[in-house]
């Protein structure tokens, strides 16, 4: 059967990582999912085929916990499965902001502690996830961390420090890929497309854009100057995304992410 890994907390980003495990080849058998709503353990049951029980349970099951909570729920979990976790386990957090000091402190001594934070690309298997060690995690706990995470997109290992960034990065990136999709579509709208049009022509676009970026490792700035004829349309069109100083946009909405990041930890201590 393998090591059984439990996975607490059965929402979208749960889910997600449930299915990967299974699109990866592991083992419906070696999958535990704690889940305390009848309707919602009936359907994964149905779905997966895969065993849900109660948090304590699954805990005192598993090898390796994954809790993927929302950060102002971690305190009282972690109060919920303390009594059930011991020394050699590894515990994954996939909680937003949530310290491995803050987990190891209300978690008997000796429990691994890393660190992930996703994004939710990993639902159509293309994620980014970052992941950092606590203090009890040896390399051989660090490299299960990253083998569970690989299984619904890419993993980079950093120090626990960078988290707040990469949260306000990758973490919350998606957001603002979306944000700027939806504008260009209601551009397109404004000058005369159909908004069915619009949105083909932009999902393809940054679809198109991320996948040159991707394949041929070019820096972004030098395949930015390949589109931008001197004197040409996307010139003018640049020139006013400067104009309204965009780049400072973004930075500044990133320094609030990141800002934001460390005051859900703060809120709960």
């Amino acid at each position: 059967m393998g090591a059984q890994v439990a996975i607490l907390g059965a929402g979208v980003m749960g889910e997600t990582l449930l299915s990967g495990l299974i699109r990866a080849g592991r083992s419906v058998d070696s999958l535990l999912v704690g889940e305390k709503r009848s309707e919602r353990a009936t359907e994964l049951t149905e779905r997966y085929g895969v065993t849900v029980l109660d948090n304590r349970a699954a805990t005192r099951k598993a090898d390796t916990v994954v809790v993927v909570v929302k950060p102002q729920d971690m305190s009282e979990l972690l109060a919920e499965i303390a009594p059930d976790l011991r020394p050699g386990q590894l515990l994954v957090s996939l909680a937003a902001g949530i310290t491995t000091a803050f987990i190891e402190t209300r978690i008997p001594e000796g429990v691994a502690v890393v660190r992930v934070m996703p994004n939710t690309p990993a639902l159509v298997d293309e994620g980014m996830a970052a992941i950092s060690r606590g203090s009890h995690c040896d390399d051989e706990h660090l490299v299960e961390a990253e083998s569970l995470m690989a299984s619904t997109g890419r993993v980079v290992q950093v120090p626990e420090r960078q988290q707040d960034a990469i949260t306000a990065i990758s973490g919350s990136g998606p957001a603002y890929i979306f944000f700027v999709v939806e504008s260009m579509i209601e551009a397109g709208v404004h000058l005369g497309l159909p908004r069915t049009t619009a949105t083909e022509l932009v999902v393809q676009t940054v679809v198109g854009s991320a996948k040159l970026l991707r394949e041929t490792g070019e820096h972004p700035t030098v395949l930015r100057e390949q589109v931008t004829s001197p004197g040409g349309t996307t010139a003018a069109a640049v020139r006013q995304l400067e104009d309204h100083k965009v780049r400072a946009a973004f930075l500044t909405a990133m320094e609030a992410a990141r800002d934001r990041s460390r005051a859900l930890a703060e809120g709960a201590q």
